[in-house]
């Protein structure tokens, strides 16, 4: 879906324009109500769901990828599973790279290929919200910073599901570098108190390969920029000019001239995310510098105790 995120969605009390909006939220859900159903369990393999019930920008991805790293560790044999979207080409792409990832139009389909491949743990990146599957573990992903935005159903709010569907899984995670306190936490643990909590922070893995001494210039097409600008700071980047465009955009050579011209006028170096960069024709990569991000669990070794128990 290429977007960009209303900035009311996030405001903390509803906006006029998320009021307007309202009908058509109750008509979302009157829909969940009307397609819920039992679920069925995949046999011959365990199955992860890592998704989100806010749309977009929620550390699924990484969260993912780390997954598949301490499951590899646990000598699980793990593959990733994903619905095939062409407009996701990037985060396919991306974890293509740290795993072997089954990929089509039906996510029963991708799983069947996995168990043929005697593969005994199937990653869902994203499905959460799949009304024909039950999977052994389920986990929502929230960010830190914009929690649950407004709270309110798509399209007055970012909300795919009502906060009270948190009853139906297992986790939750809390991703972000965001250093401000909230009462979010505490109120899932109040209202949820099933749930296991574990929180993460984005990180840089190639800090090195770049200079921070440098001005630059950062744009990204993903579900929360400040995720990526923030994390940029935290490692005493000089951002000096930035650049939003919607979530899985595909970027054309105008657009990379674009930002070119910004850069140059601002004396800057350019920088975008590692999921961008693989949005971007190979001619056109030519000096835009790559921030290559990784989730780092605080509470790693209650995340792999976890995942043990739940397998």
């Amino acid at each position: 879906m290429k977007f960009k995120k209303p900035n009311f969605w996030d405001y903390k009390k509803p906006h006029f324009f998320a009021y307007l909006l309202l009908p058509l939220s109750y008509l979302v859900m009157i829909y969940n109500f009307l397609t819920s159903k039992k679920k069925n369990k995949i046999d011959n393999i365990k199955t992860i769901c890592i998704g989100n019930i806010y749309v977009g920008g929620t550390g699924k991805t990484p969260l993912s990828i780390e997954t598949i790293k301490i499951l590899n560790n646990l000598n699980y044999k793990a593959c990733f599973v994903k619905k095939k979207y062409s407009d996701q080409i990037d985060e396919q792409k991306l974890l293509k790279s740290k795993g072997k990832l089954f990929c089509e139009k039906n996510r029963i389909d991708a799983t069947n290929k996995a168990i043929n491949e005697n593969f005994n743990v199937a990653i869902f990146d994203d499905g959460l919200q799949d009304k024909k599957i039950k999977y052994d573990i389920s986990i929502v992903c929230f960010n830190e910073k914009v929690e649950i935005g407004n709270g309110l159903l798509l399209p007055s709010g970012p909300l795919r599901e009502n906060i009270k569907s948190l009853k139906k899984y297992d986790a939750v995670f809390l991703n972000g570098n965001n250093s401000n306190k909230s009462n979010f936490e505490k109120k899932i643990k109040e209202e949820f108190s099933h749930l296991k909590i574990f929180k993460s922070t984005y990180s840089l893995t190639n800090l090195q390969e770049l200079d921070n001494s440098e001005r630059y210039l950062a744009f990204a097409g993903i579900g929360n920029f400040d995720n990526f600008t923030d994390m940029l700071k935290k490692n005493n980047f000089k951002v000096v000019n930035t650049i939003l465009y919607p979530d899985h955009y595909n970027y054309s050579d105008s657009d990379i001239k674009k930002i070119r011209d910004m850069a140059k006028f601002s004396e800057a170096k350019i920088i975008t995310t590692e999921k961008d960069y693989l949005r971007i024709r190979d001619e056109n990569k030519k000096g835009i510098d790559v921030a290559k991000i990784k989730l780092d669990i605080k509470n790693n070794h209650e995340f792999v105790d976890f995942l043990n128990k739940k397998l």
